[in-house]
């Protein structure tokens, strides 16, 4: 009896390690993005549901953003966007490292359908869902391999505003 019930939960967690989605696959760079004010948040935030914007300091985004040399916006640039955060099940401000881990390429990052607020790869057409919290693969070559989008903490500040970082 005890070696059947070895083996089913053996094969259970073989099932289960099968299923998970690897949101590590695009390389960890330094992601840093002060929005602690309400004027900044305010200002360069996102207030509703599917609301989102990108920060890419190299790209110069947004064109107005006041980058600095404390400013990092990881690998593809900061896709952030006001969904479902995974942690609480509450409406908040969410952000993933832009760049398509199937691609794995700075310079291809996905954007977003304004239908469906899925975020979607313009290269290898994989899509993600980012209104929900997960960044976990809907379809496309990100399926197959498990792939998910990198993501960012959002930590709130005292004044109004959030932090975005890698760590």
């Amino acid at each position: 009896m005890k070696k059947i019930s070895f083996a089913i939960l053996l094969l259970v967690a073989m099932l289960a390690s099968c299923e998970r989605i690897n949101n590590k696959e695009v390389p960890s760079f330094m992601v840093r993005l002060d929005l602690g004010t309400y004027a900044e948040w305010n200002t360069y935030g996102v207030a509703g549901v599917g609301d989102y914007r990108y920060f890419n300091r190299d790209k110069r985004l947004p064109a107005n953003y006041p980058y600095n040399v404390n400013t990092y916006t990881g690998y593809g640039g900061v896709l952030l966007i006001m969904g479902m955060d995974p942690a609480t099940g509450n409406y908040a401000p969410i952000a993933f490292d832009a760049a398509c881990p199937v691609e794995n390429r700075m310079d291809v990052v996905v954007g977003i359908n304004s239908e469906n607020f899925e975020a979607v790869c313009p290269q290898c057409g994989s899509r993600y869902d980012v209104l929900m919290g997960s960044g976990g693969p809907l379809s496309g070559p990100a399926i197959t391999h498990h792939y998910g989008l990198r993501m960012l903490k959002v930590r709130t500040t005292g004044n109004g505003g959030y932090i975005i970082t890698s760590s």
